[in-house]
């Protein structure tokens, strides 16, 4: 196709339709359609090429001449078209989609000429377009300007509904400025806000139409003038005279079919015909670790906030370490596109981290727009004091209340804090509906339940109105205090973190709550209540520091009647919990742990007192301490047994099973793991005390599979316990899944696999600021280099040995000796391996995670053959005892490990068919097809054999 869709000339019919090109106008029956620019450019480039496929690039082209635009723009204004046409009603078909190839026009078409005087005459009758200018770009809004544009073709009456400084007008006039040609420049823009007498509202429209103003009853000349006119009428700002506005638009839609009618509003209207359309703030990036530059830079109101900033000076280079603070600048506002403008125009004076600050202390509502901005938008303080002045008394009482809520709040919460006798029910009820329908309260669905929220800007607003109110305060924190108490008992059955979101949509609340609490005019005594009833929550989002930060505000002030209460046993297992992951095994964490052991059993408490021996018995693991984690296991089950109910044995079973792995007693940490793993009760072993019970047996039965020679089994299961880990959202346990995941990945050989799965792990420890596994993390590290002949990795695990030892970390102790071993073995630094190798079996023989005596052993073996005078028969000693433990404890893979360090030796000793035999039957133990890179070298030593 050559000939641009714009040359057209004459004018054309089909069916029942006129188009007259060069008047850009299809009629129908001597009626203009409404038909946009766009889609009449699109209608005229197929009707110049009827019964030939148009491709949709081809057509793209010469709709949108030298502009680059997506294919899904295409298909509106094709959809837009049929629309109008009434494409496909009744068997009629004017334009047809060829899949993959473009689209045809198909009906006949012929050339007709309209009278001269009758094109005149239109022409004359057309008003002048009066539109304010359209912004020169608009951010984040093309998808909202093509819904209303096609809603208000479609059904001529629609209401932008929004709060103030959404972008409602800006909206508003983009969407006239599309559509003019459509309306044939009768376009009218009649600004209300100016208005403070509701009667001159007709007024108003009447000037702008140029009609005289000065009739007692000027309606009816009005509805005669706009009877026959086609044109864009917009009434922008209507909230405040909707009382004059809403009959007013109403008697026009239903007198004058072919005028199209744009409110904007911070309320609808509420009248025959309207459709309303609720514009959402532009959308931010979500709250969430690992935000990168690229997928930040995807969300409107980062886009707005970085183009206002330069455009106000600033020098801002976004990349992954600013991208956090500019999203948190946008979340804090809301994505409300006037308060993202003011904010923006601060950073050229104060930089970019000053003005997150200065926000996060105190939003600031006098920051100065634009000069030419109205007077309701120079300031947020303006534009809010706008909005709270149109309300009702009562309406500001509710809203002064409502204030309290910080986030997302029920309405069963609102009936519960702020009724009192100036306010019942009925009235709140009243109230809240005039608040959503001014936009002064936003309504969500979370779940299947309502939810409502103030925007930050507007509670900030509302702090400077009125005075504190503490009895507010106090029955807003009772009321979390006891919403905490009643969802704590159903979180250990709540698996996914979709599911739990709905849980903890009310954190911000508890938030706030507890800062009341302990401030300077709250109660402490609800402070304590309520950081005990709060600590399950943020240790199952793992919120550790704030977790921790809670516990020692509340430990402090609690009262010395309240010692030995449930609230300090809660409150002290949390303290205890958080030091450990953050800071290690500190003599603080394991007071508090043991504190709150000792008053579980003095209250006579054994569900506690069982979920408290699991966080002491993981507190010895991480110590190192594994005989003494070993004995509160199997005190765990001892009170599980008395519970009786399955969910307390499968976790005792989960505890027992880890210390019986680690212990080296495989056969029956096998039996324990599997009955923590598939058992009855197992689905119920949840992260509200710290981390998942049943994904930790999970991934410790991996580890079993991987010693008893089912190698294959061990993967897919390392890799279904950290899919599930991930599907949670809480880090500690998928932290927890995935070093012992990495452990797996290291005995198989697998180092690309061990990197990934460590990277993960140091993202997602680093997220919670969970320092010895940040040390864990560059150890790991450090084995992988010396496993990939990088001398390097022995300084690496040597600092990371030193910071674990701090910290009172001693869980993998074993596992970076023998690294360490391996490292300086490759380095001939055979007699320092020796002595590191004999302190490291001292520290098994005393600690007690004797699983990995049997490769201590082994090495014990290798290191005496590498001395300058090798004592050959020593080593053989070693190497047979790490052989019988091994087999002893049914630990094949070690076995296997054994028995090729052996049949070496035996073959340089010419005792081949020995060495060939224990090979053999070290290789009978595993799964059939198992492949590892110990069974790869043990195959190919049977070769040489």
């Amino acid at each position: 196709m050559t000939e641009p869709a714009g040359t057209a000339t004459g004018t054309l019919s089909f069916g029942p339709f006129t188009v007259m090109p060069h008047e850009r106008l299809v009629m129908r029956d001597g009626v203009a359609l409404p038909l946009g620019a766009k889609a009449f450019d699109t209608l005229i480039a197929l009707m110049l090429r009827p019964n030939e496929v148009v491709s949709k690039f081809d057509l793209m082209a010469l709709v949108w001449p030298g502009i680059t635009v997506e294919e899904a723009n295409l298909r509106f204004h094709v959809a837009a078209l049929r629309k109008v046409l009434g494409d496909g009603k009744d068997g009629t078909r004017y334009i047809a989609t060829l899949s993959g190839r473009g689209y045809c026009f198909v009906a006949p078409i012929s050339r007709v000429e309209l009278p001269a005087q009758r094109r005149a005459a239109r022409r004359t009758e057309l008003p002048p377009v009066k539109l304010p200018n359209r912004l020169q770009r608009m951010v984040g809004r093309d998808d909202e300007v093509a819904a209303v544009s096609d809603r208000l073709i479609g059904s001529r009456f629609v209401t932008i509904v929004g709060p103030g400084g959404v972008g409602k007008t800006a909206v508003a006039v983009a969407i006239a400025h599309d559509l003019l040609e459509t309306f044939s420049d009768a376009a009218h823009f009649v600004d209300l806000a100016a208005l403070s007498d509701p009667d001159l509202v007709i007024t108003s429209i009447l000037l702008m139409l140029g009609l005289p103003a000065q009739t007692d009853d000027p309606l009816p000349a009005l509805l005669a003038h706009l009877r026959d006119k086609r044109m864009l009428l917009i009434l922008d700002n209507c909230e405040h005279v909707v009382a004059a506005a809403a009959p007013l638009a109403a008697e026009i839609f239903h007198a004058a079919p072919h005028v199209h009618i744009l409110a904007t509003s911070r309320e609808a209207l509420r009248v025959e015909g309207e459709q309303v359309y609720r514009l959402a703030p532009l959308a931010v990036p979500p709250d969430k670790p690992g935000l990168t530059a690229a997928a930040a830079q995807a969300y409107p109101a980062l886009q707005l906030f970085l183009e206002r900033a330069t455009a106000g000076g600033a020098q801002i280079a976004l990349d992954d370490a600013n991208a956090a603070i500019v999203a948190g600048i946008c979340r804090k506002l809301d994505g409300m596109a006037l308060a993202i403008e003011l904010a923006a125009g601060r950073v050229e004076a104060y930089g970019l981290e000053q003005t997150a600050t200065l926000l996060d202390e105190r939003l600031n509502l006098l920051w100065q727009g634009q000069r030419t901005a109205p007077p309701r938008q120079k300031t947020l303080q303006a534009t809010l004091a706008w909005s709270y002045g149109l309300l009702s008394d009562i309406e500001r009482l509710v809203l002064r209340r409502l204030a309290v809520f910080a986030g997302h709040f029920t309405i069963d919460a609102a009936l519960e804090i702020v009724p009192d006798q100036r306010v019942d029910r009925s009235r709140l009820f009243d109230a809240i509906d005039g608040l959503v329908a001014k936009s002064m309260v936003a309504p969500r669905p979370i779940g299947a339940m309502m939810r409502y929220r103030l925007l930050d800007t507007t509670r900030a607003y509302l702090r400077d109105v009125g005075p504190d109110d503490a009895s507010l305060a106090a029955r807003h924190a009772t009321y979390y205090r006891r919403w905490l108490e009643q969802a704590g008992r159903t979180w250990a059955t709540v698996p996914s973190a979709d599911e739990r979101a709905i849980h903890f949509s009310a954190l911000h609340n508890v938030r706030a709550a507890l800062d009341w609490c302990f401030g300077v005019n709250g109660d402490a005594g609800i402070g304590v209540t309520l950081a005990a009833a709060a600590a399950p929550i943020f240790l199952a989002m793992s919120l550790l520091i704030e977790c921790r930060r809670w516990s020692e505000r509340a430990l402090l002030a609690i009262d010395p009647s309240s010692r030995g209460s449930a609230e300090e046993m809660h409150i002290q297992a949390a303290l205890g919990l958080t030091l450990m992951f953050t800071r290690g095994g500190s003599e603080a964490a394991r007071a508090a742990l043991s504190r709150s052991l000792a008053i579980a059993e003095a209250r006579g408490d054994a569900p506690n007192q069982l979920q408290l021996l699991g966080r002491v018995h993981i507190f010895h693991e991480r110590m190192g301490q594994f005989d003494a984690a070993l004995g509160y296991a199997q005190q765990s089950l001892t009170v599980a047994e008395t519970l009786g109910d399955a969910a307390s044995l499968a976790l005792a079973h989960s505890l027992l099973g880890v210390s019986l792995h680690l212990a080296g007693e495989h056969r029956d940490a096998l039996t324990m793991l599997e009955a923590a793993w598939h058992g009855p009760g197992t689905e119920r072993i949840s992260t509200v005390y710290g981390f998942d019970h049943r994904n930790r047996a999970g991934i410790s039965l991996a580890r079993e599979f991987w010693l008893q020679g089912r190698p294959a089994d061990a993967l897919q299961l390392a890799r279904q316990t950290v899919i599930e880990a991930a599907q949670m959202d809480h880090p500690i346990t998928l932290c927890i899944a995935l070093i012992w995941a990495v452990s797996i990945d290291l005995w198989s050989g697998d180092l690309d696999g061990a990197e990934e799965n460590i990277d993960r792990f140091i993202a997602h420890a680093e997220s919670r600021s969970m320092g010895p596994y940040l040390a864990v993390g560059r150890g790991v590290k450090g084995e992988l280099a010396i496993r990939r002949g990088d001398s390097d990795g022995i300084v690496t695990i040597r600092a990371c040995l030193r910071e674990l030892h701090d910290a009172g970390y001693e869980l993998l102790t074993t596992t970076f000796n023998i690294a360490l071993v391996n490292g300086l073995l490759a380095l001939e630094q055979v007699e320092q391996g020796a002595r590191l190798l004999d302190d490291t079996i001292s520290l098994v023989d005393q600690s007690g995670d004797h699983m990995y005596m049997p490769e201590l052993l082994r090495m014990k073996g290798r290191v005496l053959l590498a001395r300058p005078q090798p004592g050959a028969d020593q080593a053989e000693a070693h190497f047979v005892q790490s052989l019988e433990l091994s087999r002893r404890k049914g630990a094949k893979a070690w076995e296997l490990r054994a028995a090729i360090d052996l049949a070496g030796f035996l073959a340089e000793r010419d005792r081949r068919e020995e060495a060939k035999r224990l090979l053999q039957s070290a290789l009978e133990g595993f799964v059939e097809g198992s492949e590892t890179a110990d069974i790869r070298i043990a195959n190919a030593l049977l070769q040489t054999l």
